[in-house]
């Protein structure tokens, strides 16, 4: 799978934090049942592995990912997990050979013209906007468009509601990230009704 393929399944990509292995299918099915069917779990808790490998396990229609892959050892125990793709907040010689051995797609975060560059030398032209608000959002994005008119990017970090349809906008954005769909209220509640909700809702988003 070309990581781009991702864009094609709808406007947002929820970046999902998980506390407890439990919550990890209900929530999934959640996002699934409100037209979001890829997730990317971020390694940020103890428990990311062991609820990605239920995700894929028991919710057959979601495309999942590992987000926050950081390392080669992350890397491969993502792959291990059952994971179809990896997105890392920077770029490494180190994690991009990690993936390409193990023909995991990488989507690698980028944030300033010259990681760009390096990410495009490692044959990555879709990349990761991150942290997108505090890099210089649109109005980067737009500039990154001039010298990198070949590069698709996919922001995240400071994403909303409100905001997103503004990045959608960016002629070089098919796609963008976003935590809103999963709240941590909401998850910690079990109020899967209310993340349903949320994915409905981002599902339906449209450029500005």
């Amino acid at each position: 799978m070309d990581t781009l393929e991702l864009a094609a399944h709808g406007p947002v990509i929820p970046v999902i934090v998980l506390q407890r292995v439990e919550d990890g299918v209900p929530l999934a099915r959640a996002l699934v049942e409100g037209g979001v069917r890829v997730l990317e779990v971020t390694l940020r808790t103890p428990v990311a592995l062991a609820a990605i490998a239920r995700i894929v396990l028991e919710v057959p229609q979601a495309i999942v990912g590992a987000g926050t892959v950081r390392t080669a050892a992350d890397a491969q125990a993502a792959a291990a997990a059952g994971c179809r793709f990896a997105v890392s907040p920077g770029y490494t010689d180190a994690v991009g050979g990690a993936c390409r051995a193990l023909g995991l797609p990488l989507l690698p975060g980028v944030a300033t013209a010259g990681e760009v560059m390096r990410a495009q030398d490692a044959g990555h032209s879709f990349l990761k906007f991150f942290p997108a608000g505090a890099a210089g959002g649109v109005p980067m994005l737009k500039a990154l468009a001039g010298p990198f008119p070949d590069v698709q990017f996919c922001p995240t970090g400071g994403l909303t509601p409100a905001n997103a349809p503004e990045y959608l906008a960016v002629p070089n954005v098919p796609v963008c990230g976003g935590s809103w769909l999963t709240p941590a209220d909401a998850v910690a509640a079990g109020d899967w009704v209310r993340i349903t909700a949320l994915a409905r809702a981002a599902a339906a988003l449209r450029p500005a």
